[in-house]
């Protein structure tokens, strides 16, 4: 490797590692299969239209859109890995993504790990096929207006409708029904001064909102196998 082959390496591996720090985000392309996948991470909260704290982890909306758009219209990207660990967030935000991912013409495959809670159901099940590791935890409960006391019946109506879109789109993703998402998200008996329900591993998978238990290595290899099987209808 002479001196400017040594200069464009450094240069690369500089940017991937901003890419990650900045965004959580990077290419992978030394698979065997020579696919180049995009690696996605949705980590903390999901920062809506208002600035979450420097000390808060978070997911920007306004990074994540433009770069499933670039995904989409970019030749080379063969896939998408979508790496989940989020307490939830901004509905509107979140949707937003999910809806993003869900329209995406490449295979998708979404991997939840620690946690996938609230608005992070939806991007869960946002992807082609889904898996969670068996520590991986689910959190399915109503939309909240945090702190502020509902004083009318307009909003009443807004929150409802807010709710029906987000059981809408999981029920339309995933094998739940969404009388069970319903019912799972009103549950008084599990948490603590609150509505809701918990899944961890398997139990996400037995309702029918996560396709398999796995890790990064079931994850990685059905995402290999989507894409191949993809090229292979291109081809016919």
């Amino acid at each position: 490797m002479n001196e400017n082959q040594e200069l464009n390496q450094k240069e690369i591996e500089q940017k991937t590692n901003e890419s990650i720090q900045d965004m959580g985000q990077m290419t992978l392309d030394h698979s065997r299969q020579k696919h180049k996948i995009h690696l996605l991470s949705i980590i903390g909260e999901i920062e809506g239209h208002e600035c979450l704290s420097n000390n808060t982890k978070s997911t920007k909306y306004e990074h994540v859109l433009p770069k499933l758009a670039s995904i989409e219209d970019d030749d080379e990207v063969d896939g998408v890995l979508v790496l989940i660990n989020t307490v939830g967030g901004d509905v509107e935000s979140g949707l937003a993504i999910a809806e993003m991912i869900a329209s995406l013409s490449k295979p998708t495959v979404s991997l939840v790990l620690g946690g996938s809670h609230s608005i992070g159901v939806p991007l869960a099940v946002s992807t082609d096929y889904s898996y969670i590791v068996p520590t991986g935890t689910m959190v399915i409960h109503p939309v909240r207006l945090t702190g502020l006391v509902i004083g009318a019946p307009q909003t009443y109506d807004y929150f409802q409708q807010m709710q029906d879109r987000i059981v809408g789109f999981i029920s339309s993703h995933c094998f739940a029904r969404k009388e069970r998402l319903e019912e799972m998200m009103l549950n008084t008996g599990m948490l603590t001064k609150d509505l809701g329900t918990i899944l961890v591993g398997a139990q996400t998978v037995t309702e029918g909102i996560i396709n398999e238990v796995g890790g990064i290595h079931e994850a990685m290899r059905r995402l290999h196998i989507m894409i191949e099987d993809c090229k292979n209808e291109e081809e016919l």
